[in-house]
């Protein structure tokens, strides 16, 4: 099957990912005996769109995904892709800008008038 120019221009790992997350929403959908006309109207995207999500294409709209997640009961995975809980590089970046040695703030002398 011949690649298009938006399939050679991704980084493979983001390629694999994507057919990865393809594979899964495939198994998922049979997995619940769920025809691909049924998931595709419940999700409120064509068939065609849903052929392309199961085989990974980096070209559909990720709101596309995010409905076929929906509709097949897994949207609450979608919020944990990106949180902070589990950006470990986030909190070591974090740690090293702490500083090394916090200094008891100055008092202000009061104001004369």
């Amino acid at each position: 099957m011949e690649m298009s120019a938006t399939e050679r221009s991704l980084p493979i790992p983001v390629s694999r990912a994507l057919r990865r997350l393809g594979q899964d929403i495939s198994a998922a959908r049979r997995r619940r005996r769920i025809a691909m006309t049924v998931l595709a109207e419940r999700a409120g995207i064509n068939r065609k769109t849903l052929a392309k999500i199961e085989r990974g294409d980096g070209r559909v709209l990720m709101a596309h995904y995010a409905c076929v997640l929906f509709a097949l009961g897994l949207i609450e995975r979608l919020g944990d892709l990106a949180d902070i809980a589990h950006d470990s590089i986030g909190r070591d970046l974090d740690e090293e800008r702490l500083p090394r040695r916090i200094r008891k703030a100055r008092r202000k002398p009061p104001e004369r008038e």
